[in-house]
């Protein structure tokens, strides 16, 4: 379980993960010390798993973004999630209650690379059924933690 000051130190590095721990201590108002073997503690337990930078998939080629729902044969869902973790334009894929099984948020670099997609890779023997949406405009994506 994580305490008040681990998350004054979370946020802190949510904010930004590459200013210094003498600067991000202060902003929390301890020490470098303190800073330092809280967050060697906080990678220790696991509740900090890494630090990556933030792409902008559309900087790199990346224009389409789908969002497409599998409805798979309940027995052989895990076979289906680790061949589909597999897909380089596969960002997320999300296990989900009611009328579909996964969630997978996709990145293409347009119309033709999504449907190559979908023709190509998606048709497993175990996926029943698949529903695409095409993301007309994003309107908020954080990929960091907001819930501390």
């Amino acid at each position: 379980m994580i305490d008040e000051l681990d998350k004054k130190i979370l946020n802190t590095l949510n904010k930004n993960a590459r200013m210094s721990f003498r600067h991000a201590a202060s902003e929390v108002g301890i020490s470098p010390t303190t800073f330092y073997n809280k967050v060697k503690k906080l990678e220790r337990s696991r509740v900090l798993k890494g630090y990556i930078p933030i792409i902008d998939s559309k900087s790199i080629g990346y224009d389409l973004i789908a969002i497409i729902a599998l409805r798979v044969k309940q027995e052989n869902d895990l076979e289906v999630q680790k061949v589909i973790s597999q897909f380089s334009q596969v960002g997320a894929i999300y296990e989900i209650t009611g009328e579909w099984d996964l969630l997978l948020v996709c990145y293409f670099k347009g119309r033709k690379d999504l449907t190559q997609f979908l023709k190509q890779k998606l048709p497993l023997p175990y996926v029943h059924r698949v529903i695409t949406h095409i993301v007309l405009n994003v309107v908020k994506e954080d990929k960091r933690t907001a819930v501390i």
